[in-house]
């Protein structure tokens, strides 16, 4: 990978996600970074609240989320995903994830937009 990707100030948006997801293309994300400490919250969408800490090592971030969502509901998981840089400089976020506080798994993708 020749670009150092970083998150600080990054803003990304979901662009895919399974059904058992909550996440959607009007869930829009909030990032800083400092070192391989990743933080975000976000919301829109069906998510009124929500929040996740992790780490980033330059290629794959491993992180823990804790949200609401418009029904009052509450909810947690984990994700690991593989980081790349798309052609037009873009940072775009393959994420395998999996619910904690309920069943569920899935796949998401998750691209920087401009804000």
């Amino acid at each position: 990978m020749g670009d150092k990707i970083s998150f600080d100030g990054l803003t990304l948006a979901g662009v895919a996600n399974d059904e058992d997801g909550e996440v959607g293309a009007d869930t829009v994300f909030h990032f800083e970074q400092t070192g391989e400490r990743i933080y975000a919250n976000y919301s829109g969408g069906d998510i009124a609240d929500g929040h996740l800490v992790g780490t980033f090592d330059g290629e794959q971030w491993d992180i823990r989320y804790t949200q609401i969502n418009t029904d009052n509901e509450t909810a947690t998981g984990h994700s690991v995903g593989d980081v790349e840089l798309l052609d037009d400089g873009r940072v775009r976020v393959e994420d395998e994830w999996e619910w904690e506080s309920k069943p569920g798994t899935g796949e998401s993708i998750h691209e920087e937009i401009d804000e």
